[in-house]
């Protein structure tokens, strides 16, 4: 039988809500429709209903009499928190609704069946118009990454929370994943799985490749992968262990996203002089890709904001530069004379980067830290290589970032998936490219 989750939606001091159709109340003989509001005013949460208020305790549970006829709507959602194409919307869901106080904020919980789940995170991490070989394979290790979490989050109430962040006066190595969810499964945003309920428009296609791969994990030695994946690789994918917590998952090690080596280049791109000429030159790979047919089928309208996946650049004044590292990271060198790689991954991401100053020098990792140390919201990657310009008396003017890839890149590449579903690989085959030695079976 398959599992109910709980979803954290949205995190605010209030929460509006739309209800159509009848909820109850859990707990009680109260029953609401309509629009509704909770607020959290002197440490007190007041609910607002049909022009009335009222007192209420936490936290607030609403279960649908008609589960699969009805839905709520949540004002005000923000998407892509923190990434460059954040913004707010209305999102609509299917299943119950929770409202929790954490941090004194207000927290909108969904809970519903993970397949139901699973059907907006297709529709939403991706076009729901994607071939049914890439939707299968994203159904598998959606389902697999998110079952992963919950057993994750399970160990980590035995064991306590996870150390994720080492700091020395002269360094500061973090990784950021979803230990923080401690009231809920996962969250809805890129920090976990993109998750936007019946917001965007799911199709048959979708539903047909959920039911299909019904209950379909990735597994290794038993055990249900923790199966990332990111929008592009950058040609070769990335080390679990590069990004997140210092654990080896023999399944997610570098992959060349490719059929076979590109001429001229090494298969692990972690030394400088191979990772320069990887991240500055242009290997054929399956996400080198400008085919707008595919990539539309990928990408939703707002992650077609960005062009430049594969390869990119970003120029930063000094002026720039310093303020992002005050602003971001908390991190005053004085004026940026260099920014030292120290260590790389196989796909030529940064783990570890020195900037060095005129007041002093200091190192940040990993990957998801140093993308948001140069840019208000994030780096595509961090697969770069910093370019110096206008030096005077030792100052750089600024610095130009060439980059390579759009997100983690361990796991499926998902623009990579896309393509090989388009040259006629089915879901499986997809999957055994990116997943070395995992194995697919039927849990539930």
């Amino acid at each position: 039988m398959q599992p109910k989750i709980k979803v954290g939606i949205m995190f605010a001091p209030q929460v509006s809500f739309s209800l159509h159709g009848s909820f109850r109340i859990s707990g009680s003989d109260q029953w609401l429709t309509g629009d509704a509001m909770v607020e959290l005013v002197n440490q007190e949460a007041l609910l607002h209903v049909k022009g009335k208020t009222e007192k209420l305790s936490l936290p607030l549970h609403l279960v649908p009499q008609e589960p699969a006829n009805q839905y709520f709507d949540l004002k005000e959602v923000t998407i892509g928190i923190n990434f460059h194409w954040e913004r707010k919307e209305d999102q609509r869901f299917t299943g119950e609704l929770s409202i929790i106080e954490e941090n004194g904020l207000l927290t909108a919980v969904n809970i519903l069946p993970l397949e139901d789940y699973l059907k907006s995170v297709i529709s939403s991490e991706m076009s729901a118009t994607s071939s049914d070989e890439l939707l299968k394979a994203h159904a598998v290790i959606s389902r697999s990454w998110l079952l992963a979490q919950i057993d994750k989050g399970e160990q980590l109430l035995q064991q306590g929370p996870q150390q994720s962040c080492f700091e020395t006066p002269e360094e500061r190595v973090r990784w950021y994943d979803r230990e923080d969810h401690v009231n809920f499964d996962v969250c809805a945003d890129d920090h976990c799985q993109r998750y936007q309920g019946i917001t965007r428009a799911t199709t048959a296609a979708v539903s047909k490749a959920i039911d299909q791969t019904a209950g379909r994990v990735l597994q290794y030695d038993g055990k249900i992968c923790d199966a990332r994946y990111s929008k592009c690789c950058g040609g070769i994918s990335e080390l679990f262990e590069n990004a997140w917590e210092p654990v080896h998952h023999p399944y997610l090690v570098p992959v060349m996203d490719n059929d076979h080596a590109p001429e001229g280049f090494s298969h692990i791109a972690s030394d400088e002089e191979t990772a320069r000429r990887w991240i500055l030159g242009n290997p054929n790979a399956f996400c080198n890709t400008s085919d707008k047919q595919v990539l539309s089928q990928v990408l939703n309208d707002y992650d077609q904001e960005t062009p430049d996946f594969y390869r990119w650049s970003v120029s930063l004044s000094q002026e720039e530069i310093c303020r992002l590292l005050r602003d971001r990271i908390q991190v005053n060198v004085g004026q940026v004379l260099d920014l030292e790689p120290l260590q790389r991954g196989p796909s030529g991401r940064l783990v570890r980067l020195r900037i060095v100053g005129t007041e002093r020098s200091f190192v940040i990792g990993k990957e998801l830290e140093i993308r948001k140390a140069f840019s208000a919201s994030h780096l595509y990657s961090a697969a770069f290589v910093a370019e110096k310009h206008e030096v005077k008396q030792g100052v750089p003017a600024g610095f130009t970032l060439r980059g390579a890839g759009w997100g983690h890149g361990v796991g499926l590449c998902q623009i990579g998936a896309a393509v090989m579903g388009a040259k006629g690989y089915n879901w499986e085959e997809i999957l055994q490219h990116y997943f070395r030695g995992a194995e697919i079976a039927k849990r539930y």
